[in-house]
């Protein structure tokens, strides 16, 4: 059984059809990205599986209980980090624990003890405009993890970054899902970015949104060391330009 689990999905607004009949998984301990065009639907996709949406046809299971039109059963994040400028970081990274029932104080606490494991172990008790953009993407995502330890909906975490601080970010990010075992649902327009950090790629191509191909990655060695320069990666760049065209 899918860890996560969509089943023909079809959403409209106001009469036009944004995505029809889109079905996926998502297994334990897998990063799959979601792969096309601006305006493919896959924004709200994301917005049907977080409960965010309810669709027009089509059910979404997470571990095999039906939890359509059930918000906070999966966490998301989305482009901005939307820290709170006005909390320190480690009230920020609490938030979603305290918003379940958790004391404040043992919230804080358990927030602090995963600031060393997301490379944030002397932030605590900065303030958000004290960070980077890649130090607060990783509080965001610290937050994200501490909403849902499970399910990740990932929605472009990494766009707003500089080139450099991104490749930064992405060996940091395959660093830690090696250690948490989370499993994210990756939005991504980047197709170096989908090859790199993914198990398996959907293409959600058309009008309304398709998922037209799944491809799964099989590159040798780990995901840390994936080279996007050897030709084994650049074949999966081609394979996907010529079934997606240029992103």
């Amino acid at each position: 059984m899918s860890l996560l689990k969509a089943e023909n999905i079809t959403v409209s607004f106001e009469g036009t059809r944004i995505i029809e009949k889109v079905s996926l998984s998502l297994e334990e301990g897998e990063t799959v990205s979601l792969l096309g065009v601006s305006g493919g639907g896959k924004t709200t996709l994301f917005n049907v599986l977080s409960g965010l949406y309810t669709p027009d046809e089509g059910r979404v299971y997470l571990d095999g209980e039906d939890i359509t039109d059930k918000a906070g059963k999966i966490s998301y994040m989305l482009q901005r980090d939307l820290l709170l400028p006005h909390k320190k970081v480690k009230d920020n990274v609490a938030l979603p624990l305290i918003i379940r029932g958790i004391n404040k104080k043992e919230a804080r606490q358990k927030a602090e003890g995963y600031l060393e494991e997301f490379g944030l172990g002397d932030t605590g008790d900065k303030y958000p405009h004290q960070l980077s953009g890649g130090m607060r993407q990783r509080a965001a995502f610290l937050r994200t993890y501490l909403a849902s330890d499970k399910v990740a909906l990932l929605d472009e975490p990494f766009s707003a970054l500089d080139n450099i601080t991104k490749s930064a970010i992405h060996s940091w990010f395959l660093s830690v899902m090696s250690e948490i075992r989370l499993s994210a649902l990756f939005v991504t327009h980047d197709i170096d970015e989908a090859v790199l950090l993914s198990d398996r790629i959907y293409l959600l191509t058309g009008k309304p949104g398709r998922i037209t191909d799944e491809i799964i990655i099989d590159l040798p060695g780990e995901k840390k060391d994936r080279n996007p320069m050897s030709s084994e990666f650049i074949a999966y760049k081609k394979d996907i330009i010529e079934k997606i065209g240029v992103i």
